[in-house]
């Protein structure tokens, strides 16, 4: 191992556990000084515990490394501005940001009470925005900063996760927005795709599970079903570490090179996923008549489209 963070400080949220505890773990190895945030509250975001942010900042520092904890919420932007504020404080500068904190509510969009979309988007959309707003303005005033926030492959659409999968797609349009604003500070941004057996991906429902399989089966699936109910991934792929190194990768000097992207980091994979282009079109010149639109779009735009919910034949007699 190098020291390629060496003087770097690295605020990582999420970091009590999973994912998150595994980048804290290799930055620290890397060299950088880092705050481990994590509330230690259960899967759903109920409770709080120190003991996960701690164990963080204990494993770090019998390894010879620096590292101080942080207990707040990145859902209110005072807490998340105490995050930010705990970094700058302790070492003095806030240069990489990882946020990975993350709660889920699954449910079916039809059972799904406001709190359960409320709490999920407070947690994932606006808990990045406001560590975001919050680390932003130390990174500009250095002109330099590596920011990394979590989406996830919810976002292309999972039953069942209709607020996950919202939070995590706003992640990913505010990765691209950033990207181009902060560019000229010569800070990058870039959304993942994450995943590992962690106790987020037990928890989802079995149902949704079995949806997803469906989905993969008759070849209607969206691309969230692959994490879900994966067929090629021996079981040490799925280990939390091995998305450390491609995060790390990011929040280092030759990881600026690459800024406005969603990057997919699990498994053994290191993917780059594309941004979204127009494929097909039909064009005439004048305005569309529904007519004309019912005899095109058939064998244009809807062509090879797979129907997930195709309409079911007339019932006989």
């Amino acid at each position: 191992m190098g020291k390629r963070l060496e003087g770097r400080v690295a605020v990582v949220t999420g970091a009590g556990r999973g994912i998150g505890q595994s980048t804290a773990l290799l930055m620290a190895e890397e060299g950088a000084a880092v705050v481990v945030n994590d509330l230690g509250g259960a899967v759903d975001g109920a409770g709080s515990a120190a003991a996960p942010a701690d164990e963080t900042v204990a494993r770090i520092r019998e390894a010879g490394g620096s590292a101080v904890a942080s207990y707040e919420s990145v859902a209110e932007d005072k807490s998340a501005a105490r995050i930010i504020a705990t970094a700058f404080n302790t070492f003095g500068r806030v240069d990489i940001l990882c946020n990975a904190a993350g709660i889920l509510r699954d449910r079916m969009v039809f059972n799904m009470a406001e709190d359960e979309w409320d709490d999920v988007l407070k947690v994932h959309l606006y808990g990045t925005f406001n560590m975001v707003r919050n680390a932003v303005p130390h990174m500009m005033r250095q002109r330099y900063g590596r920011i990394t926030l979590f989406s996830s492959i919810s976002a292309l659409g999972m039953a069942g996760q209709a607020n996950y999968s919202a939070a995590k797609e706003g992640i990913v349009g505010l990765a691209r927005s950033l990207a181009t604003e902060l560019a000229p500070y010569r800070i990058s941004v870039n959304a993942v795709y994450p995943g590992a057996n962690t106790r987020m991906l037990v928890s989802v429902p079995d149902t949704a599970r079995e949806f997803a399989r469906a989905q993969q089966s008759t070849g209607t699936a969206s691309g969230a079903g692959d994490l879900l109910a994966p067929t090629n991934l021996p079981e040490e792929a799925m280990d939390p570490v091995n998305n450390a190194a491609k995060i790390a990768y990011l929040s280092s000097e030759a990881g600026g090179a690459i800024t406005g992207q969603v990057i997919g980091t699990n498994g053994w994979e290191m993917a780059l996923y594309s941004k979204r282009h127009v494929i097909r079109s039909i064009h005439k010149h004048g305005r569309w008549t529904l007519d004309e639109l019912d005899r095109l779009v058939p064998g244009s735009l809807a062509a090879s489209l797979v129907n997930p919910a195709p309409p079911e034949p007339p019932r006989q007699g």
